[in-house]
């Protein structure tokens, strides 16, 4: 199944070296490319990722791309690279230091690896997502961005600590945006089958959307000097494998939307189909009229930003 394949990996910090690290162990692909700025650091990483992977008998190469055309022929390219988002710090004043950086990394992956399917990680995620969408050319099924998955799973760890039990059968579901404009579906969110509703409170579902909506800031408060990467480099590594081994199975993903739910020209996350092809099929589950709002809050708020972009000229010369 993973005869041959290539991974790319652009910025080996936290969340795309754990993200090598989680593929490496599980010998998802032949070979995994880390680039970074800084060169030695990421050629560490990848001799000591490719001794774990010896460890557990994986067959996984992880090598370094000392410049963009190193990263050639890839199946699958992770964007992680970008500011990383400090304490006090909003997504949006990551706006145009994580677009320029994600333009340019974007206009290397397209050069040399012209048939990958590209996930984007950068913050803030969906309108990076659109960047790259822009800058690559490429058809909106190869440009997927990743924050659905996670905050899913952070939605679902949140019930399973509410709850008590049924940790492993929790199926949390989210749409929207990332994080301030996320849209939770408790409704489609079930603990081996049973509703949630049924289960719980709608104080104690309330509390719990509005941990998940604040999952990142939390974790960014106790770390005080970064963000999380556990989680959303595992998130991303579901992804990975999912399209590597063509499963079809169905995840929340920021992707562009072409009248889908309404909505046209803007990034956000829905539910889609991954397999070898990127995101496949998008899926249109039926939302009541609060989600509603809450998917037009989200799709406006991504809006806001692709604006702020045109307003400094960011595409011209396109």
């Amino acid at each position: 199944m993973n005869q041959g394949k290539r991974v790319g990996i652009v910025g080996a910090g936290n969340v795309g070296a754990t993200v090598a690290y989680s593929l490496a162990m599980l010998g998802s692909c032949h070979e995994i490319i880390l680039r970074d700025n800084k060169i030695d650091v990421a050629k560490g990483k990848a001799l000591d990722m490719s001794q774990a992977a010896a460890a557990v008998r994986s067959h996984t190469i992880v090598s370094v791309a000392e410049d963009m055309s190193d990263l050639s022929n890839c199946d699958v390219v992770v964007v992680t690279a970008g500011s990383p988002r400090l304490p006090g710090m909003s997504r949006d004043d990551l706006l145009m230091i994580n677009a320029r950086i994600t333009k340019e990394v974007i206009e290397g992956v397209a050069k040399y690896s012209p048939d990958a399917i590209i996930i984007m990680v950068s913050n803030p995620l969906d309108v990076m997502t659109y960047v790259a969408l822009r800058e690559s050319g490429f058809e909106r099924s190869r440009i997927i961005g990743m924050a659905g998955i996670l905050d899913s799973a952070r939605m679902a760890s949140f019930i399973q600590e509410k709850l008590g039990y049924g940790g492993g059968q929790i199926r949390a579901s989210v749409m929207g945006g990332h994080g301030d404009d996320m849209v939770p579906l408790p409704r489609y969110s079930t603990v081996a089958g049973v509703p949630l509703g049924n289960l719980l409170t709608d104080t104690e579902i309330n509390e719990i959307v509005t941990r998940t909506r604040n999952g990142g800031a939390e974790i960014v408060g106790h770390l005080k000097t970064g963000s999380a990467y556990y989680a959303p480099a595992r998130s991303t590594t579901i992804m990975v494998e999912a399209i590597l081994k063509d499963t079809k199975q169905i995840h929340p993903c920021a992707v562009f939307l072409e009248g889908e739910y309404g909505y046209s020209g803007v990034v956000s996350g829905v539910p889609v189909m991954l397999g070898a092809n990127g995101a496949e099929k998008i899926i249109e589950v039926t939302l009541d009229e609060s989600e509603k709002k809450m998917f037009e809050g989200s799709c406006n708020s991504v809006r806001s930003l692709i604006d702020t972009l045109n307003k400094n000229n960011f595409f011209e010369g396109e």
